[in-house]
């Protein structure tokens, strides 16, 4: 090899040939991404259909063919707290043809089980973020508080009085809470529900004074007279809850909601990544996908990949401060 200056040249036909193959290449991505997609994609859900984070992937999968010429069809693989979907896609060819909704849940998991597999912030590609989901404070009708001031003060005033109900150890719900706890100084015992279909009408009947549960849940019953909707646990305004105020109005910066999101395997070419991220920009733009995320009791929230990236790894930051300071263990830990 000939050197010039110290640095090593690499001989004028070798370097000819590696040039040629840069810039084949090249034109193979690019002619890649040009005729993606050219098949359906699968859309994975890790939770049964008709739940939250199905309900969102679906409002995207029945708009996203418009934009991209191409089916999206929704598959469920429920358990393990969405980890069983995201071992299943992490482990797809990185083509864009397997992505997944995810959600805050897979940060939080890797938190509390350090040993799974799955490492949401290495093992995907962010896509786009896609909405949130607001989680309300409810309380009995008979509780002393009506207003997030109020309800500070009532919870720093009797340390050890109340409980909350959440729908599980380590979710967004019992998370968010113990940031409030932390916060005020307040101590209130945490009672976890094996899912959240229980929790309103243990608040309704007075076996608990405290839930934190979805926005429309929450929403629904408080309409109805049946118990107090006290604060939201987001900033943004939610259709229909505008009377609401969020819990920010007593704890300025308060703001905590779960996260969906579209991940799609590690190794997938850029090209084809932002591509699949201005189609969801696309479709969250139209009025009918806000139509159908208000009734969903959704708020959309698009994100570009590198916003998602920035996002998911202020989520985790938050999630492990509140999980080490608080001493909090996955169940059966």
């Amino acid at each position: 090899m000939n050197k010039t200056h110290g640095t090593t040249r690499l001989p004028r036909r070798q370097a000819l040939r590696l040039a040629t193959l840069a810039l084949a290449l090249g034109i193979a991505g690019a002619a890649s991404a040009q005729k993606y997609p050219d098949r359906p994609i699968r859309l994975v859900v890790g939770y049964s259909a008709g739940g939250g984070v199905d309900a969102a992937a679906r409002i995207l999968s029945a708009r996203l063919p418009t934009v991209l010429g191409q089916q999206v069809v929704v598959e469920n693989r429920a358990g393990a707290t969405g980890l069983i979907a995201a071992d299943l896609v992490a482990k797809a060819a990185p083509d864009g043809y397997t992505l997944m909704m995810g959600d805050s849940a897979l940060l939080i998991a890797k938190l509390l089980q350090p040993k799974i597999p799955i490492d949401p912030l290495t093992s995907f590609k962010p896509v786009a973020g896609a909405f949130i989901s607001p989680l309300m404070i409810v309380t009995g009708n008979d509780f002393p508080a009506r207003t997030p001031a109020e309800l500070v003060t009532e919870l720093k005033t009797h340390p050890g009085r109340y409980s909350f109900a959440t729908s599980g150890v380590g979710t967004v719900q019992h998370l968010g809470f113990e940031m409030l706890k932390q916060s005020t100084g307040s101590f209130v015992v945490h009672v976890p529900y094996r899912g959240a279909a229980q929790i309103v009408p243990d608040v309704v009947g007075g076996q608990v004074p405290i839930g934190v549960v979805s926005a429309t849940a929450g929403l629904a019953q408080a309409k109805a007279g049946k118990l107090r909707a006290v604060a939201l646990m987001n900033k943004a305004k939610l259709e229909g809850a505008e009377s609401v105020p969020p819990l920010a109005a007593a704890l300025p910066g308060f703001d905590v909601a779960p996260r969906l999101f579209l991940l799609a395997p590690a190794g997938t070419p850029d090209d084809i990544i932002d591509k699949l991220s201005a189609a969801v920009k696309s479709v969250l733009d139209t009025p009918e996908a806000a139509t159908a995320a208000a009734a969903q009791g959704t708020l959309r929230a698009y994100a570009t990949p590198a916003q998602l990236r920035r996002d998911m790894l202020d989520e985790n930051t938050r999630w492990k401060r509140i999980i080490t300071e608080q001493r909090i263990v996955a169940e059966g830990n």
